[in-house]
């Protein structure tokens, strides 16, 4: 970011849903581009300490908008919103990070994400705070970075949050701003799905695919005429399939499968370059 400095954004380039929150800022400041005024935003956020299941989830809802006029806002935090913002990147979205500190670069927070926040940049997306250039994160400076999150957004989607996450202050917020409130279920023994199954008991929105958003933003979900036809399968490709009913680790897998060691893995390897499978943190999921 060398070759931007943070910029004060006039009143007529606030995002406009800002002007609706009872506390909108009084001052904004930004760094690359502002979202394109024909996209939805979409805010996500969620827990720092994710688990496999919240990378595998982030990974398969924003893949599934990327021919969508949809942006990503989240926090450049560590854990979801990170994830978040690279899936946005990855898929060819446009992405704003909020952080929760002023914009230069020597207190942009957190550090380990100044990288990330370049890479935004120079890929076409913007961040923004109201904080001047040159504020340090502090613990107050978190929960109003939320407000700005939430209010700028119709809707938030929140992914795992344990029951004390900070993650929901923004979900408190997106209820008080009457915006929508998408919700993904988790696993219930997991201690990282107290705080979102809290919210889906509230009446929050559940969200089990990229279409459960799209419904709510008010877009219109794509419709493919031909339908989707798998490869013609080999026994051992098909088995593998349906070993995959869920994420399953690649030694399980392995065990499962009854093949030697090197005749399985050359197979899933195969599945893998052929888009059938994936593999991320050592868990195989299917793709079809």
């Amino acid at each position: 970011m060398s070759s931007f400095s943070p910029r004060v954004l006039t009143p007529a380039e606030f995002p406009s849903l800002l002007a609706e929150i009872p506390q909108p800022p009084s001052e904004l400041w930004a760094l690359g581009n502002l979202p394109p005024p024909h996209l939805t935003l979409l805010c996500v956020v969620g827990s720092r300490k994710y688990t496999t299941y919240g990378k595998q989830v982030i990974e398969h809802l924003i893949g599934g908008l990327a021919e969508y006029p949809v942006g990503i806002v989240s926090g450049l935090a560590l854990g979801v919103d990170a994830l978040a913002h690279e899936a946005a990147l990855r898929h060819g979205l446009y992405t704003l990070a909020v952080p929760g500190s002023g914009l230069d670069e020597a207190v942009l927070y957190p550090a380990s994400n100044r990288n990330l926040a370049r890479t935004i940049v120079d890929n076409g997306g913007g961040l923004l705070s109201e904080l001047s250039p040159l504020t340090k994160a502090a613990l107050w400076t978190f929960p109003q970075r939320n407000r700005i999150m939430a209010g700028m957004c119709p809707a938030t989607l929140l992914i795992e949050a344990g029951a004390k996450s900070g993650t929901l202050i923004t979900a408190r917020m997106c209820v008080d701003y009457n915006r929508e409130l998408l919700v993904v279920p988790g696993n219930i023994f997991a201690s990282n799905s107290v705080g979102t199954h809290q919210f889906l008991k509230l009446g929050a929105t559940p969200v089990t695919s990229a279409e459960d958003i799209l419904v709510a933003l008010g877009i219109d979900v794509l419709t493919s005429s031909a339908p989707k036809t798998l490869p013609l399968l080999s026994p051992q490709e098909a088995k593998a399939l349906a070993l995959l009913h869920e994420p399953t680790d690649r030694d399980t897998l392995i065990r499962k499968l009854e093949l030697p060691v090197s005749e399985a893995g050359v197979l899933l390897m195969q599945m893998e370059m052929m888009g059938l499978i994936s593999l991320d943190s050592n868990i195989y999921t299917a793709r079809v």
